[in-house]
């Protein structure tokens, strides 16, 4: 009894994670437009480098050059996830951004066979075309952009999974000084690209109110920043598959939040995509092995 009781206190932090995650697309459509996705991911990540810092700064200090460029290959890609998720989450409905994002947990096993040539067990395929069809059904009527969007950024994740997984320059590398690297890369990026486009990050903040900042800093302190500490804990103080399992809830608060805080209304035949992607994907992680999972929110 006292065991079960310790396991169930051990697993409210990564729960806790997947409810963050779960809450950062409506966050997102909230704290950002079309015009200012770029800057806003700028100060999401610049406030929380610094602070992500003070946790790997060691094992950054020892990171050897081939480490740091495959920490900035990795964060290009990167880069190119969290523009199409963050573009995508403004774009479409919450409900729809949480669920569609989850297709990688079916389409990182998928690709994994393919590269390795190898046959999935038919569980695995079983869960994958349920979950393709769940999200068919979701927008049976007209896919959105954002819509389009999100599917390319599972896409790019599955894409980000496996190159992290076989990339030989990062083998053995320490995981937070890994995703610093990516993050203050990406962060790069999207700052170079908001001098061309949109919102410039310093107009941004100053035109933020105290909503807009408590939203920023719910994504930056609470989706990335906590979101990584907290698996750094759990991978060591429980299973990797029981860590993997309760993350994998994320789409389903990002659809609680999305049809009871957003307004989301889901007819009869997109409910049924939704229930199909939340079966599918669950499905998929339970019988295939567990894909390496981003911190990143």
């Amino acid at each position: 009894m006292r065991a079960a009781r310790a396991q169930t206190i051990r697993d409210l932090p990564v729960l806790g994670v997947a409810v963050v995650w779960g809450s950062s697309f409506l966050a997102v459509k909230n704290v950002a437009t079309p015009d200012s996705v770029v800057a806003m991911l700028v100060l999401r990540f610049g406030l929380v480098l610094p602070l992500l810092a003070l946790f790997t700064w060691r094992a950054l200090a020892r990171l050897r050059p081939r480490e740091w460029l495959g920490g900035v290959a990795l964060g290009g890609v990167l880069g190119g996830i969290f523009l199409l998720e963050t573009y995508g989450a403004v774009l479409t409905k919450v409900t729809n951004a949480g669920l569609i994002i989850s297709l990688t947990m079916v389409f990182t096993p998928l690709a994994e066979s393919t590269l390795r040539r190898t046959a999935l067990p038919r569980a695995v395929l079983a869960a994958a075309g349920l979950s393709v069809l769940g999200v068919a059904l979701l927008g049976l009527k007209a896919p959105t952009g954002g819509d389009l969007l999100m599917l390319g950024a599972a896409v790019v994740r599955t894409l980000h999974v496996l190159t992290m997984a076989r990339l030989k320059a990062i083998e053995g590398t320490d995981s937070g000084a890994l995703t610093w690297v990516q993050l203050a890369t990406a962060t790069a990026v999207f700052a170079v690209v908001a001098s061309f486009t949109g919102s410039s990050p310093l107009a941004l903040a100053a035109s933020y109110g105290p909503a807009d900042w408590a939203l920023l800093l719910h994504l930056s302190l609470l989706c990335t920043l906590f979101a990584f500490l907290v698996q750094m804990w759990a991978v060591r103080a429980t299973s990797p598959s029981r860590v993997s399992l309760l993350l994998g809830t994320e789409p389903l608060w990002a659809a609680v939040f999305g049809i009871t805080l957003a307004g989301d209304h889901l007819g009869p035949l997109a409910l049924l995509g939704a229930l199909l992607v939340l079966a599918g994907t669950e499905w998929g992680r339970r019988t295939a092995a567990p894909a390496p999972e981003s911190a990143l929110g």
